[in-house]
């Protein structure tokens, strides 16, 4: 005999809320903002009732501050600011959406959203670019100094390569010449005039690239 298997029963304020815009911006020179719109959505199996509560509800209109969402549907909060003068900017409101099963009354979940009243889109724009400068001259003075210590020590002398050329052209000078029987040194080691004057040409290169570092 099969057991049935009961649904996990949702725990007050554990049940995931979601919905967009997580925060809601208004300019007061641009009266399009001064209307937002809040979506609340339901991915579950069973109807939602929602209500929507403000810290500072005198500042704003909320049409349908409550009401029912049906299962894998959503709805659209409107909330209008209707107090955009000059001392609530850079003000931070917040809205808390509660949702909850349409038998029970208690939350299930809530979500909070800040709202903000900004004097001007263009102002906040300018501020955002010269704050995307600054961080652009800060990483450029950290890469600057980061990698300024490194070139200035290959610069600061010859490299391992030239010192190494320098002295094979010195080897091979120092070898004896072809023709020279009362040498000691192995016959195939002795060089011929125009080896040893290629390898001069290139002793002096390397001279004249050291001097100049």
């Amino acid at each position: 005999m099969h057991q049935q298997k009961r649904q996990p029963e949702l725990v007050e304020g554990n049940l995931p809320v979601f919905m967009f815009p997580m925060e809601l911006i208004f300019y007061a020179d641009d009266q399009s903002t001064h209307k937002q719109v809040l979506t609340l959505y339901n991915p579950y199996e069973f109807a939602l009732k929602f209500k929507v509560l403000c810290t500072t509800p005198n500042k704003y209109v909320v049409i349908d501050a409550a009401g029912a969402v049906k299962p894998q549907c959503c709805v659209d909060i409107v909330i209008r600011h209707r107090d955009v003068r000059s001392c609530h900017y850079g003000g931070r409101d917040k809205f808390r959406l509660q949702v909850s099963e349409q038998s029970q009354r208690k939350a299930l979940g809530r979500k909070e959203v800040v709202a903000t009243l900004l004097p001007s889109a263009k102002e906040q724009h300018k501020e955002e670019e010269e704050k995307r400068i600054k961080e652009h001259l800060s990483e450029s003075l950290f890469f600057e100094q980061s990698f300024q210590p490194e070139n200035r020590s290959v610069s600061s002398g010859p490299s391992l390569l030239t010192v190494f050329l320098g002295a094979v052209c010195i080897a091979a000078l120092m070898l004896p010449t072809l023709g020279d029987v009362e040498s000691l040194v192995p016959l195939y080691l002795h060089l011929s005039g125009n080896q040893k004057l290629v390898a001069a040409y290139i002793l002096g290169l390397i001279a004249m690239a050291i001097l100049r570092t």
